[in-house]
């Protein structure tokens, strides 16, 4: 299979859903909540998720993607679709937790769960654990889907994440999730011609977190080096989460408290944040490589970076503030 091929594949659908929605008026218009000015169409999520299940079906036909990953990968249809007409339709939250966890469950099946470690054999233990992990997974699903409100900056993400995994695994299966969102990162350069919505920033959050599980399993990859490579959105939207709930607001309301928000609103462009995104996650990805070859110091490394993030995030704050509803 040409990755070649995908990534004009995902550029052409997503020409296409541009032109449906700006058709069907499926379109963000700019509120007091947003980051952009101008009425743009969303949906372009959809080219992403097309060209994915469709590479994901051609690898899996051919014997290159073991069974088990492809089942897990597959589950996300269901959230899928359920974002699609959330995209269209603004569907009630409880349907799309229902979703969510529909497909988290179906993931967490098929991979047999979360394997702490090929020693450890406490059933109650890894009950427990797969608790935790099945709502991890729905709370990535949902923080991807919160940082994707800049032109670009989710996309780049699930390309650099991709990217830092595939350097330690070597599985085609990455090129395939790269090449998807590459096509439709064309469209979403800033300044953006389409959003991908929920239907693809959910997915992306789902499929992301489905490889460290999977990739942790086989013992080709530490889940403490996938924190380490997502860490740039989990710590933004886990540090934002607990700062509302402290501030008492209503954590179902829309905001632009996110860090990458408030550089822009700071006066940043969406470029030059996208570029220190980047920039960062390239930092992690030569930070987790010298890891898992040589310091094999997963946790040490990740809480220095956790620090890190902090101190940054402190020095947002001298930018935007981060102000009470």
């Amino acid at each position: 299979m040409s990755i070649l091929l995908l990534f004009f594949l995902s550029l052409g659908l997503t020409y296409l859903v541009r032109q449906l929605a700006l058709k069907k008026n499926i379109i963000d218009n700019p509120n007091e909540r947003s980051s952009h000015t101008v009425p743009t169409p969303r949906g372009g999520g959809v080219a992403i998720v097309l060209t994915w299940f469709g590479g994901l079906t051609y690898l899996f036909l051919h014997k290159q993607i073991e069974t088990n990953l492809f089942f897990a990968l597959l589950s996300g249809v269901v959230l899928a679709l359920v974002s699609l007409l959330d995209d269209v339709f603004d569907l009630k939250p409880k349907v799309r937790i229902l979703a969510q966890a529909i497909s988290a469950l179906g993931a967490l099946y098929f991979l047999g769960g979360f394997q702490f470690s090929p020693n450890f054999h406490s059933p109650i233990v890894f009950w427990l654990l797969n608790i935790g992990v099945f709502i991890g997974i729905i709370w990535f699903i949902n923080l991807f889907n919160f940082l994707d409100g800049i032109d670009a900056y989710a996309s780049q993400e699930a390309i650099l994440v991709s990217l830092g995994i595939f350097f330690i695994v070597g599985q085609p299966i990455l090129w395939v999730l790269m090449a998807s969102v590459a096509g439709f990162l064309v469209w979403n350069w800033p300044k953006a011609k389409i959003f991908m919505g929920d239907v693809g920033s959910t997915q992306l959050g789902f499929v992301l977190v489905v490889f460290g599980i999977y990739f942790h399993n086989q013992q080709s990859f530490n889940i403490t080096n996938w924190l380490l490579l997502t860490s740039l959105f989990w710590f933004d939207a886990t540090l934002t989460l607990y700062r509302r709930w402290r501030n008492k607001e209503r954590l179902s309301v829309a905001h632009r408290k996110h860090a990458y928000q408030r550089l822009a609103q700071g006066g940043f462009s969406h470029l030059k944040v996208d570029l220190l995104a980047i920039g960062t996650n390239v930092f992690l990805i030569g930070l987790v490589l010298l890891n898992h070859y040589y310091l094999k110091q997963g946790i040490v490394l990740l809480l220095i970076v956790i620090g890190v993030l902090f101190l940054i995030n402190s020095r947002i704050d001298k930018i935007f503030q981060f102000k009470k509803d």
